[in-house]
């Protein structure tokens, strides 16, 4: 039986790398998705919060067509040690390839999430208001969603007004996760 001592420690483990991993994962999002940061102050947080370890990381970890690779290289380290401190807490070893496909499933399941996520806060907002309002939330949403709900929507195209092409998404998705990241949480050891 674990003590609480330790079972909270673990929780604020999980949660302090949990909340940093996903600012940064959507830091490495916005960039990929080509989304300007400049003009959003919620935008030009994310950018001072994630800012210090990445522009370390940029010095020996360079870009490459938009793809952020230091950033990769900072979730999957913080990932990594995350889960070696749990580990280690609850008095178990991973072996490093263990260690490393747990990491990479577990951030693969994260992005999965942050699309999921921000498709049903999407549509929720449609309800209340228009993409090209002035929201800067809405605006964040549209610009992450719009180019994966686009390529659905030409092969399913609304119904009578109704566009499903959110709810199929959420379900491709959903099904990535269980397929592509449970085979990766096999693996491993």
């Amino acid at each position: 039986m674990l003590s609480p001592f330790i079972t909270a420690l673990v929780f604020l483990i999980n949660t302090v790398f949990g909340i940093y991993i996903l600012l940064i994962m959507l830091r490495f999002l916005l960039q990929w998705m080509r989304v300007g940061f400049r003009g959003d102050p919620i935008l030009r947080l994310l950018l001072r919060l994630t800012n210090l370890p990445l522009q370390f990381l940029y010095n020996f970890i360079p870009g490459w067509n938009n793809v952020d690779f230091a950033a990769i290289v900072l979730m999957l380290t913080l990932k990594m040690l995350e889960l070696t401190l749990i580990a280690w807490l609850y008095g178990q070893s991973i072996g490093i390839i263990g260690l490393f496909l747990l990491s990479i499933a577990n951030l693969l399941s994260l992005l999965i999430y942050i699309f999921i996520f921000a498709i049903i806060i999407q549509v929720i907002l449609s309800w209340i208001t228009h993409h090209d309002s002035h929201n800067p939330l809405s605006n964040i949403l549209y610009n992450i969603n719009e180019p994966i709900l686009r390529l659905v929507r030409r092969k399913v195209p609304p119904v009578q007004g109704i566009d499903f092409s959110p709810l199929v998404v959420i379900i491709v998705l959903q099904l990535a996760d269980i397929l592509l990241v449970g085979v990766l949480r096999q693996l491993a050891p």
